[in-house]
């Protein structure tokens, strides 16, 4: 049999493509959000500018009024950098929270840029019209997030409240819906609504109540695209007693 060559070895598949799909800089994905908020807010950009402006402003009058320039302009640069970016990453967010209004998954999108000690659960529940249930576990306690038709929700939402009451036992549960309906939270007051939930939880009782949620027989996973029509979705197994 013939031997291979010594330098015969082959690359790994995903290399080339990992290549190819290398993600813009910081820089570039930092232009990529300016061009994107600037299309929807065009006075967002200008208006953070002047807040930067207006800081550095202030930073020489106080150095021409105290005779020092030092002090002044040291910590008036980075201030002025500092609140130009702020007032823009409010203007991106607003910008974010109308594009995702009225989108399958926005709820979602907002669980996930959740900060601090939260896990999130993408569908713990749903039907073949496509509403889907999200469950958020952190320091308020337990947090269902429904999205789709609010009527077809509650039945959805009253299931997953007791699948997890199984396991929760005294914890709060919480439950919202997304939408610009009556009794329902829009997607640029949820993040805000849901940190305002007053805390009952602490990290060992939440690393507990995961722990005890990973626990829990799988209930109907979301539909991934439209499901054709006549196509019966399949039922779950029974668990078999022990």
């Amino acid at each position: 049999m013939a031997k291979k060559p010594k330098d015969s070895k082959t690359a790994p598949a995903g290399t080339a493509q990992g290549a190819a799909a290398k993600q813009p800089g910081r820089l570039k994905q930092f232009g990529m959000v300016a061009k994107i908020v600037h299309q929807h807010s065009p006075k967002s950009i200008p208006i953070a500018l002047g807040v930067m402006v207006a800081v550095l402003a202030v930073a020489i009058l106080v150095a021409v009024l105290t005779g020092s320039w030092l002090y002044p302009l040291v910590l008036g640069i980075p201030l002025a950098l500092l609140a130009g970016l702020i007032t823009f990453s409010q203007s991106a967010q607003r910008v974010q929270y109308k594009l995702l209004d009225g989108q399958l998954g926005a709820g979602l999108a907002i669980l996930q840029s959740l900060r601090g000690n939260w896990t999130v659960d993408a569908g713990v529940n749903a039907n073949r019209n496509m509403d889907v249930v999200h469950r958020a576990v952190g320091p308020p306690g337990v947090v269902l997030v429904g999205e789709g038709d609010p009527n077809r929700l509650k039945s959805l939402i009253a299931a997953e409240r007791k699948r997890v009451m199984r396991v929760a036992y005294d914890t709060p549960i919480y439950d919202m819906t997304v939408g610009n309906g009556d009794g329902q939270v829009k997607v640029a007051e949820l993040r805000k609504r849901i940190l305002k939930l007053p805390p009952s939880m602490n990290k060992p009782q939440l690393s507990e109540l995961r722990y005890r949620l990973k626990a829990l027989p799988p209930a109907m996973q979301a539909p991934r695209g439209p499901i054709p029509k006549g196509v019966k979705m399949p039922k779950m197994p029974r668990p078999r007693p022990r």
